[in-house]
């Protein structure tokens, strides 16, 4: 298959409006795919890279390439040469980046270098893509699209149920089942604002602890055990403590679900950053270990001893977690039979507030009638956390691609010091619509100090409101921190740079 094909179908998507358009869409692509090519063809719609990450920055993507006149350029070759270019370490990777880069651009038409502009700065954006490709595969191969998502809750990805049904038809649909040893997306949860909003959606719930950990899904068969990543990741060499852990449960086999988090010699946890190096850590592992120790606390489970559990309640689910573990390795949580209750009411708000004052990230809401609904981000399961709001000031912003091409999108964002000068924090291109894009290309290009090729430098002056879930450390900025999940809320001009938050204020959200 054409990249051509790919970027044409993704430019169409983005222009529906109906879902059955779009699910048309993906089913006329997956007809037309090969069985091999459909794993990259799925992430690369739904905005990812199966490398994850390149090594390719916006300045590297600035540099323009005359477009191919007629295209060739094949999915698999795309791939090949994106993992090349990921594969590039060393003195003079940066040039040898640029290099390949280069020909892959070269080799693309103008609509492929668009869309290649896009999914590798992370701009591609196309809604509900996996719920919608569920639908098309399905109406592609003639089944149901609730038969195709319970396969894909345990085949691991939407790609490898895809390759599967494509290559060997519908009947192939009864291989995905869980299985231990391969991973299933995880369920995620929405967001309540607060926890009276979440008590009064769920009715009948359980409150639990929200770690800011690292989600680890812990396969146990035997002797053998795997630990994977929300993503999917093996990890098991990586964390000894949690393998040594799994061998010494009473059960023959079982799949857990959890948070993997390290914490401090108060029983506090560490920061993120910190944890995030050392399950990433591929070096030294026992070294590792004894520096950095982690322990897991997991929430749910879902097989045991050869019984799927994901179709029961939380409820049942728990109670075979607890007959499992000690409550050492399992997450604090508080249940609540009649949440509209103001008793059960105040003793939820006050177990949150505990919980934050531990240093954990806030809770989680489960409703106790929930099944486990794997790799969908379920009304029954709702996260409950503070947000954090900053006044901070553009210093710079950078030019987008694809439906941003043209406007200024990323923004350089900066805190003010004690001299009067500003210290950048980090960078979002999150949660601008299409209006206050516009608007905020306008404002800036008024204020703009310089041009460069990759966007422009502005005059501090402009404020505006960036929530962001905290900080992590970093040695790129000047202040030794960057921000966490930071997104736009809104810009106040009726605040001018002198009112803006400062470097110490940002500092004070620190959990470490």
């Amino acid at each position: 298959m054409l990249l051509a094909d790919i970027a044409r179908t993704s430019r169409e998507i983005t222009a529906a409006s109906a879902r059955n358009e779009k699910v048309a869409l993906l089913a006329r692509l997956f007809r037309t795919a090969a069985p091999d090519d459909v794993p990259v063809v799925v992430t690369y719609l739904a905005g990812r890279l199966p490398q994850r990450r390149t090594g390719v920055g916006y300045r590297a993507l600035a540099e323009r390439h005359p477009p191919a006149p007629v295209a060739q350029l094949t999915i698999a070759a795309v791939d090949e040469a994106l993992e090349r270019i990921a594969a590039v370490r060393g003195k003079g990777a940066q040039a040898e980046r640029g290099r390949l880069l280069g020909a892959l651009m070269s080799a693309a038409t103008e609509e492929e270098q668009h869309f290649l502009f896009r999914l590798l700065t992370g701009e591609l954006r196309q809604g509900a893509l996996d719920a919608f490709a569920v639908e098309g595969l399905a109406e592609a191969v003639g089944v149901r699209s609730d038969q195709v998502r319970r396969a894909v809750m345990f085949g691991g990805s939407l790609g490898a149920v895809a390759q599967a049904l494509l290559a060997e038809g519908p009947s192939d649909l009864a291989e995905f089942r869980l299985r231990t040893g391969r991973p299933v997306l995880p369920m995620l949860a929405q967001s309540a604002k607060d926890m009276l909003e979440a008590l009064d959606k769920l009715g009948p719930c359980v409150v639990e602890e929200k770690l800011d950990g690292i989600r680890v899904q812990v396969h146990k068969d035997g002797e053998r055990v795997g630990i994977y990543t929300r993503t999917l990741d093996d990890i098991t060499g990586r964390l000894p403590e949690l393998v040594d852990i799994a061998v010494e449960l009473t059960a023959r086999q079982a799949v857990l679900d959890g948070e993997v988090i390290a914490l401090d010699e108060g029983g506090r946890p560490r920061p993120f950053q910190e944890l995030s190096q050392r399950v990433g850590s591929h070096l030294d592992v026992p070294a590792a270990r004894a520096t950095l120790p982690v322990t897991p606390r997991f929430f749910d489970v879902l097989s045991l001893d050869g019984r799927d559990l994901v179709d029961l309640p939380v409820r049942e689910r728990y109670d075979a977690l607890a007959a499992l573990l000690p409550e050492a390795l399992r997450v604090r949580r508080l249940v609540l039979d009649s949440p509209g209750v103001g008793e059960q009411r105040a003793a939820a708000q006050q177990f949150a507030q505990d919980v934050l004052e531990r240093g954990d990230e806030g809770v989680m809401v489960k409703a106790l009638d929930s099944a486990y609904s794997a790799g969908r981000r379920g009304a029954s399961w709702l996260k409950v956390k503070p947000v954090h709001t900053l006044d901070l000031v553009v210093l710079a912003a950078e030019w987008g691609h694809g439906r941003r091409t043209g406007m200024l999108s990323n923004l350089h964002l900066g805190a003010r010091r004690p001299d009067g000068s500003f210290a950048m924090l980090g960078k979002t291109f999150k949660g601008l619509t299409d209006e206050l894009l516009a608007w905020q290309t306008e404002q800036l290009r008024q204020i703009a100090e310089s041009e460069h090729p990759w966007g422009v430098t502005v005059r501090p002056q402009l404020v505006v409101e960036i929530a962001v879930d905290g900080l992590q450390r970093s040695t790129r900025y000047p202040a030794g921190v960057t921000l966490r999940f930071a997104r736009v809320v809104r810009y106040r001009p009726e605040k001018n740079a002198a009112e803006a938050d400062t470097v110490d204020d940002v500092l004070a959200l620190r959990s470490w």
